[in-house]
């Protein structure tokens, strides 16, 4: 048996993210000024600490994320300065921005690693801590950053792609949504190393007709296709669209969750969803600074704390949806 597909994991903080409400966001900057922390019980000094993101809007996975920060910060007395911009080089100017407020620590996505780094490396270099979380696995320690909490998206990628051969799937696509994303490349990458059956598309994540369009358009020009693989909840269910629009009987997978999938998988609709639990990314990146401003303390070791692959499936997914 696999040892990504038996038992999976899925942490109490994990299951909690789950319910949550979501965070409303327009445009593509997001931005919140002390969006957790005061009162805490750590009985420490506050301090400060900027999350910045490349959370899209609209995309529910990082309503996850920010809850385990907010989380984190109320119980840390942080407060939390929340940004985010998929956009790399805006990125990287809010990286800069918090950097100029003098903020104690800045925890950050690192999914445009060449357009994050100098403003980061700059971030190091004025001695504030900086810890990267949900992507920049092979990227974050030649920035100088303390830590990293998250996934091994190409390892990810190898525990889908197992399970698919152990499926016996046929054809499958792997819809990327974001173009340039290194952790989405690098889930179709590992998927392919395990499974010799996988197409990449791309498509255009902030527009969810161009997603659903282009992945019926494929469907439809290609009756050996038997699996959809999304990289993103909100895709998944788009995925859904698309296949029956086009007829098809393909069978849509996922990495990632949000409410509508996890309902999906109860229902049958989606097979199964590859977890990173963002929950524990958001709270363990808020943690870490508070840790180590308060204590002088590390986490990891100078490894990744590693935050999946777990799976959900029939098996478990009543868990989730019981919490």
């Amino acid at each position: 048996m696999s040892r990504f597909t038996r038992p999976a994991v899925i942490t109490t903080a994990a299951v909690a993210a789950l319910a949550l409400a979501a965070c409303s966001s327009t445009g593509g900057k997001q931005e919140t000024e002390g969006g957790g922390g005061g009162g805490g019980g750590a009985g420490t000094e506050e301090i400060t600490v900027a999350m910045v993101t490349h959370a899209a809007p609209g995309d529910t996975f990082w309503d996850q994320v920010r809850k385990g920060a907010e989380d984190a910060a109320k119980k840390d007395n942080v407060k939390l300065q929340y940004t985010a911009d998929p956009n790399g080089a805006n990125q990287a100017r809010l990286v800069q921005q918090a950097a100029d407020k003098g903020v104690d620590g800045i925890a950050v996505t690192l999914a445009k690693p060449q357009a994050m780094k100098s403003n980061v490396e700059q971030a190091v270099d004025a001695d504030i801590p900086v810890v990267a979380l949900n992507a920049g696995m092979g990227e974050w320690k030649d920035m100088g950053v303390l830590s990293f909490f998250g996934q091994d998206d190409e390892l990810a990628g190898e525990a889908a792609g197992e399970r698919l051969d152990e499926e016996k799937a046929g054809k499958t696509l792997c819809v990327i949504h974001e173009q340039g994303h290194v952790g989405l490349e690098a889930r179709c990458a590992g998927a392919a190393k395990k499974f010799d059956k996988i197409e990449k598309i791309y498509v255009k994540g902030t527009d969810s007709a161009n997603v659903q369009s282009t992945i019926t358009a494929k469907l439809q020009e290609d009756n050996k296709i038997t699996h959809v693989l999304t990289l993103g909840a909100p895709f998944a269910m788009i995925a859904l669209k698309s296949v029956d629009e086009a007829s098809s009987d393909a069978k849509v997978a996922t990495f990632d969750l949000n409410d509508e999938a996890l309902q999906a998988i109860k229902d049958g609709d989606i097979i199964w969803a590859v977890d990173q639990q963002p929950y524990v990314q958001g709270y363990e990146a808020v943690d870490s600074l508070w840790l180590r401003a308060t204590k002088g303390a590390s986490i990891g070791g100078g490894q990744p704390v590693l935050t999946g692959p777990a799976f959900v499936d029939e098996k478990n997914v009543d868990l989730l949806l019981k919490k």
